[in-house]
């Protein structure tokens, strides 16, 4: 058994609301999980009862070989940061950390070596003797995750714990997280709607829409050969492009323009029974060339280090990802070329992947 097993974990509301429908997930000791996906698709409740605040209609959770479903959180020996911070403000920084060992009535030699691990760890010794209040969001951050460090756990829960921060203060806690979790090796669950978040820190990634897990595997797995057209979407930015097409004798077709699909797409769309499919791409995956796919261009979103680049083609309007400043012009003739090996195919009625 790993260190964290989910089993058919259902859980509904009023015997009307479904909120997870079935989750089944295993994660090995040291692993660092993310649990990614819109609003409302139950990630934040799977979080919740990881941690015993709220509990399953069914199925069970496993902390190593314990059976905790029913436990209460204290008895779960888990740490959560929280999106919030749950700072107490009358507290200093250095008796916010102790707090949890304070509780648990640790030596206070023991409580005070633990202060002095983690705030060297995090940097901010030199806010021991402040309080919440004189403190920044990303100060503050520090300290909540500095209180969970000082558990030495066996889980790590963070709910969406950086999504208060400005962009520039994110992407350094976001690389902090990371180095802490190589240097603690602890096993965690993180919750995020941030696709770069879920891409950037997690070994592995699951998924969720509605309650399901639309798939659970690598960034690069997922990023790669998404399961659905929910997760291609979902993940990437900008999103991947998705044009209709159909199957026309044995080539795949968008409005009459045939799509370059390699010889094993070409077989799984022989095979399948449906003719009405999506053909997806990549926006890297596209190039400017003196030949290929004609087309117009319609917008031009220039971000410094690329170009998001849009254009009207025959087969449908394409958005395409090329590094530094473009030298084109809104409404110039373009080319676009691409290589059959990095588009998917997906089924238009299930969304799920045909190849």
């Amino acid at each position: 058994m790993g260190a964290l097993a989910i089993r058919n974990i259902h859980k509904t509301y009023n015997d009307t609301v479904h909120i997870l429908k079935g989750i089944d997930l295993e994660i090995e000791a040291g692993e660092f999980l993310i649990l990614v996906g819109p609003s409302g698709c139950g990630k934040s409740t799977l979080l919740s009862m990881i941690a015993g605040l709220d509990h399953p209609t069914s199925g069970s959770i496993h902390i190593g070989e314990r059976d905790v479903t029913n436990l209460p959180s204290k008895d779960r020996d888990i740490a959560m940061v929280f999106q919030s911070y749950a700072l107490y403000p009358n507290m200093t920084v250095a008796q916010n950390i102790a707090f949890g060992l304070e509780i648990r009535k640790v030596p206070k030699a023991e409580r005070q070596a633990a202060v002095d691990r983690v705030s060297a760890m995090l940097q901010i010794g030199h806010l021991l003797d402040r309080k919440p209040g004189q403190l920044s969001g990303g100060q503050r951050q520090r300290v909540a995750m500095g209180r969970a460090l000082a558990r030495d756990p066996k889980l790590f829960l963070f709910d969406e714990p950086l999504s208060n921060l400005d962009a520039k203060l994110r992407v350094e806690m976001r690389a902090e997280i990371k180095l802490l979790h190589q240097r603690t090796k602890t096993t965690t669950v993180y919750v995020t709607h941030d696709q770069v978040e879920a891409m950037t820190l997690g070994d592995r990634i699951a998924v969720m829409k509605d309650g399901l897990v639309q798939q659970f595997g690598t960034p690069a797995q997922i990023y790669n050969r998404p399961a659905n057209r929910f997760v291609a979407e979902f993940i990437g930015s900008p999103a991947m492009n998705m044009v209709d097409a159909q199957r026309t004798g044995e080539a795949l077709t968008a409005h009459g323009v045939e799509l370059a699909i390699t010889d094993a797409q070409r077989a799984a769309v022989q095979a399948h029974g449906s003719a009405e499919l999506v053909y997806g791409l990549r926006p890297e995956s596209i190039s400017f060339a003196a030949t290929g796919l004609p087309g117009t261009l319609s917008m031009i979103e220039p971000t410094g280090p690329e170009t998001y680049a849009t254009v009207d083609t025959p087969a449908g309007q394409l958005t395409a990802r090329v590094p530094g400043v473009l030298q084109a012009s809104v409404g110039d003739a373009v080319h676009l070329q691409w290589s059959a090996e990095q588009s998917h195919l997906f089924d238009r009625t299930s969304g799920t992947r045909v190849g």
